[in-house]
């Protein structure tokens, strides 16, 4: 059963509330997750949906965790966004529907060509 938005507040701390259910932005270089080298996967900060491997994580320069490929198809919904006057692809949890951050289309060329560029706060991480 879906959460209401006041158990979402409860569940969640104010950053991940504003990023994953009011689709805001954490300011660049200040995620927990950014700099992670660790193995293992990224779930979402909301429900625990696997989201990403680590194997997939790349140094974009941006100042948000970047991946080029989600770990399952299914994983993620992308949605087209207009909210600042430019034409972007957000990219939302499928399982609760979080606001996760945005793909691009100027990731790895010799990969997918694809940056998923993902608010840390919206991500935890579970070490392997």
């Amino acid at each position: 059963m879906p959460k209401t938005e006041t158990e979402w507040k409860k569940k969640l701390t104010k950053e991940q509330y504003k990023v994953l259910r009011e689709k805001s932005t954490e300011l660049p270089f200040t995620g927990k997750l950014l700099r992670n080298k660790e193995k293992g996967m990224y779930r979402c900060a909301a429900c625990g949906n696997v989201l990403f491997s680590s194997e997939t994580k790349f140094d974009s320069g941006t100042g948000w965790p970047s991946f080029y490929e989600v770990e399952k198809s299914d994983s993620v919904e992308l949605h087209e966004d207009t909210t600042i006057g430019m034409r972007r692809v957000e990219v939302v949890c499928k399982k609760c529907g979080g606001h996760l951050g945005h793909v691009f289309p100027d990731g790895p060329r010799e990969k997918t060509g694809k940056r998923y560029c993902i608010n840390s706060c919206a991500l935890e991480f579970e070490k392997k």
